[in-house]
């Protein structure tokens, strides 16, 4: 097992930045698992003011640190997602690790984790072992279909998850491939998800002394899901589904995205008759 600090990058902060006080002071964070969902809740948190302690693989370390550009050996979508955390190294196959993640697991306020549901029982590192040592933790878990039902063993994979959702049919043009943003938006809006599920658990748990931590269970399907604003009611009460509308919003004009006469193309958001004549 190794246990070094790799990364504590608070370069980026101006001095007034790093002196004022932030909402989330305080609290600590410790981030397990790799990849997009958990380390970008990780981020948010770190953004307001949590010291989030995150735990790497000894081997390589978190895999987006070699992702897309890469300069001076490091990627550049790193300096972002790594902002602000400390990093170790913890093999958490071994029994040392995860010893060593109890003991930082005791100090914390905030656990995150993304693995496959039930690899965190396996190592007995899971909500209930937890709490046994710190009943006020917020556990905070993150996968593709939630910790149980139908689908829960299924690994989750956001780019999957979106169609499961329902939103890639929505996105693109009629009669063709539906089409993904190209941005790994099913991981990014289950770790807002997260962010926003933990800080209403910070939230409860201040209000008395007796509250005790909680389990935050996100799913990036739901998450996806949760996006679809009036798809779901429109089908229920009147059985229209929605279709994909390519650059326009279905039912309301005029929105679109205009080619210009040199070239260049402009967004027009009408979305009423007082913005429209106004």
């Amino acid at each position: 097992m190794e246990d070094n600090t790799l990364n504590d990058d608070k370069s980026d902060q101006s001095p007034a930045e790093n002196t004022q006080p932030k909402p989330l002071d305080g609290i600590r964070v410790l981030e397990l698992g790799q990849l997009l969902a958990g380390p970008f809740t990780g981020t948010q948190l770190a953004y307001f003011g949590a010291e989030v302690i995150k735990v790497e693989p000894p081997k390589g370390g978190d895999p987006i640190r070699g992702w897309r550009e890469v300069k001076d050996g490091t990627s550049l979508w790193w300096h972002s997602i790594a902002r602000n955390k400390k990093c170790i190294t913890l093999d958490l196959k071994s029994a040392k690790g995860r010893e060593m993640v109890r003991q930082l697991a005791v100090q914390c306020d905030v656990l995150i984790e993304n693995f496959r549901p039930g690899k965190m029982e396996s190592w007995q590192l899971g909500p209930e072992d937890i709490k046994k040592i710190n009943p006020g933790i917020i556990y905070t878990r993150i996968s593709g279909y939630g910790q149980t039902g139908p689908n829960s063993s299924k690994p989750g994979f956001a780019s999957v998850t979106e169609g499961f959702s329902g939103f890639r049919y929505l996105n693109g043009f009629e009669g063709e491939a539906p089409v993904r943003a190209n941005i790994s938006m099913g991981d990014t809006m289950a770790g807002m998800q997260a962010f926003i599920g933990i800080l209403l658990a910070l939230f409860h748990r201040g209000k008395a002394k007796e509250n005790q931590g909680q389990v935050v269970d996100i799913a990036l399907y739901e998450s996806m899901f949760n996006l679809l604003e009036a798809v779901v009611p429109e089908y229920d009460g009147a059985g229209v589904v929605r279709q994909p509308s390519g650059t326009t919003v279905t039912g309301i004009v005029p929105t679109n995205t205009y080619q210009c006469a040199d070239g260049k193309y402009i967004i027009i958001g009408g979305n009423g008759d007082s913005i429209f004549n106004g």
